[in-house]
This record gives C-alpha cells, structure tokens and sequence, in this order.
C-alpha cells in the first residue's frame, strides 16, 4: 500500500462507531431468515400442534448440516459450549485421565474437560497458525491420556490428520485408539484438504452464537460425528436420557432456531466467500509492514478468517503490542482483541487446576503477548477496509518511531 493510496484511505476519517475487535454479528440475515422464522412461529399456533421437541425443522436442519460437512450424523444443541461438555461426557472419563488441549484457547473447551472430572494437559501451538503442534502433542502423551481437543483456531483448520495418525500410534491401554475432538467454535464452513472441517475425528462441535460465521437468533450449536454411538449418546444427553438408561437434561435447539439456521446454512459459502475477499485484500493491502506477521493459511486448509489475526514481533511483546492495540482504537475507531491470551490468564477455576503447566510453555506464553486480532467483517465495504491497512500502517509507524 503506497503513501498515496493510505492517504487517500485515510481521509474515510475515523468511524462514528468503532469497529468491534469480535463484531457482535458475525453472519448476517436477509429477508429469507425472517421469513422462516415467521413461518415456524405461525406453524406452532395450533395448540395442538405447539413448537414440538424433535421436530421436522430440526431434523432437516441436522440432515442439511452433516451432509455439509460430509458426516454421517449432526446433533443440534442448545449452545456450542454444551456440546464440547456432552463430547467429554462421552468419554466417560476416570480419575486422573488426561485430555490434551491447546494453551493458547477460549476456556469453553479446557472447562469442558474439567466439569467431567478430567486432568487437563496443555499443548503447546504452532505460532503460524495459533492451532496445536502435532510434535509438542506427541511428547505430552502419557498412559493416561484418553483424548487430544483440538481447536480450529479462528477459522482455520487445526492438522487433524497428524493429530488422529499420533492417536493411532498411541492407544490408551484400556480405550483403544485415542479420540481426537475438534472445538470447531470459530470454524464452521472452514476447509480442510479437499472436504469440510467437521468431517476428520471423533467428533467437531461448531458454534452458532451471535459473534460466530453463522448464527441461530443468537445461540444453538451443532455436533458432527461418523460414530452411530456416539450420536445416540449425544441424541440421550440432549434429551432426558432418550431411549437408553443413561442419564440426560434439556438441551436442544427450538424449532424457529433450525428454520433460520437451515437459511442461514445454504447461505454459509456466500457469506464466508465475502469474508475471505475483505481478507485477502487487507493480505495485499498490509504487505510491506516489517512489523507484523500477517495470517497464515497452509496450502491444504481454506481459512474463514473468522479473526483476522497478527503478530508483531518479539521485542513489541506486551507493552508495545497493547500500544498498538490502544492507540488503533483510540485515534483510529478500530478494535482489536488478543485472540486469545492462555487460557489460564482468565480463569482462576482453571488456573487452580493448572498450576504449575505455564513453566511447561514458553512458545504459548510468549506468542500470546504478541499476537492480536483486527476488526474484520464481510460487511464492511472496501473503503473501509482500505482505511483500515491504512490505519495499521500509520499505527505501526507511530509506535515504530515512538
């Protein structure tokens, strides 16, 4: 981007509303959505008729969604975060076995792993791709290990081939191969050699929250697996138990929510083909920058882009990156987030469960005072886009030059 051009872009002036860090709707509806959800509520007004539990716009909604991702099964839920819980609950976890999980994470997918009484190790990332080392995985392997949790960290795929080959080699004595569980939160619609992400493990688990690259009014999440026991074990969590003897709450999507997510699902490849554009041009529009590492995306996965995420280099670690950060809003309007800090940093529940592993992880520890994460959103028009690199080089310019 020449002087000219950031010139020209900047003259956009500072936005009336700053750009959030995580925009707070990450998809977006059309009429389409609006009309379903209108139709669903019309449909159940018949008292004898009612919104239902598992309903037909359910169901379509799961069919739709696996066949998406290439699954045989998809479980709809009331929020993702119940379903990385109903994934460790599968695992039936004993005392002290061990579940293997990326530091440098949201503390939806480590809190899972405790609320089933598991120990939980952390990994160390790769800091190209903030996504789980395979390598530093491997070394952390012990007997008692039952599962790597991977996450596909912000919208790009985590290597789930060299995670389920190092599974394979490393059976547990007892449960056989390990699982590998994706926390596909920030990932839905992601690709990953050739397919979807959702597709490779165990089981995926995506979010449709509000911030998230499709969304459901809100909330709602949905569980893909290949395993036909696996889901009819989540099919009896969400539901009371189902038909088993097993044990089971109430955590299912309604039915105006997987009419509006059916919408929202055909439109899914539109709306991340947006994204990815305003991505890319940023990528051209930031090149020159001696000062930030810009995303990366590994010749075999499709990037989402859910966050747009940098790194400035080791001697801007913390003070300097969070002047950065700062002075972006302040002069600028553009937020920004670390995305995100280990995962221990904040949560004093999980921080008591962990002490001590922090020692254990210097590559974790150090990428997260450097990296951050810039406003993106598919919306946003190229000139604000161009206002935005334009902003970033200037900032980086300014800190630079103190």
């Amino acid at each position: 981007m020449t002087e000219r051009q950031r010139k020209a872009a900047r003259e956009l002036g500072k936005p009336e509303r700053p750009f959030g860090g995580e925009p707070q709707l990450g998809a977006w509806y059309t009429e389409a959505e609006i009309e379903a959800a209108v139709k669903a509520i019309r449909d159940s007004m018949d008292w004898r008729i009612g919104f239902g539990f598992m309903v037909d716009e359910i169901l379509e909604f799961e069919r739709a969604f696996a066949e998406y991702c290439g699954t045989e099964f998809a479980v709809s839920l009331s929020t993702a975060s119940v379903g990385l819980d109903m994934a460790m609950a599968c695992l039936d976890l004993a005392p002290g076995d061990e579940v293997i999980c990326p530091a440098i994470n949201f503390r939806a997918s480590p809190l899972a792993v405790l609320g089933q009484g598991g120990k939980l190790v952390y990994c160390e990332i790769d800091p190209r791709t903030f996504n789980c080392d395979p390598a530093d995985v491997e070394r952390r392997l012990t007997p008692r290990t039952r599962a790597i949790f991977p996450v596909h960290m912000n919208g790009l795929s985590a290597p789930m081939d060299d995670l389920l080959e190092i599974a394979e080699k490393h059976p547990h004595p007892k449960h056989g191969p390990l699982k590998v569980i994706g926390d596909a939160a920030r990932a839905c619609g992601g690709g990953y050699k050739g397919g979807k992400i959702g597709k490779q493990g165990w089981m995926n688990v995506f979010s449709f929250h509000t911030m998230k690259l499709m969304t459901t009014l809100g909330e709602g999440g949905m569980v893909t697996t290949d395993d036909p026991e696996a889901a009819r074990r989540l099919r009896g969590l969400r539901q009371w138990g189902g038909e088993s003897d097993t044990w089971g709450s109430s955590y299912k999507l309604t039915k105006v929510q997987a009419a509006v997510g059916s919408v929202q699902l055909r439109r899914l490849d539109e709306m991340l083909g947006l994204r990815a554009r305003r991505a890319r041009e940023r990528l051209d529009l930031l090149q020159g920058i001696p000062e930030l590492t810009l995303p990366y995306e590994p010749p075999e996965c499709d990037h989402t882009f859910y966050l747009f995420t940098c790194t400035v280099p080791k001697e801007w670690a913390g003070e300097k990156r969070d002047q950065l950060m700062q002075l972006l809003l302040d002069d600028y309007g553009i937020g920004t987030m670390v995305c995100n800090p280990p995962v221990w940093e904040g949560s004093p529940f999980i921080q008591r469960h962990t002490a001590g592993q922090e020692d254990t992880l210097p590559v974790s520890v150090e990428t997260a005072k450097r990296l951050f994460g810039v406003s993106l959103h598919p919306l946003m028009t190229e000139e604000e886009n161009e206002y935005i690199a334009a902003a970033l080089w200037e900032a980086v310019e300014r800190i630079r030059n103190g």
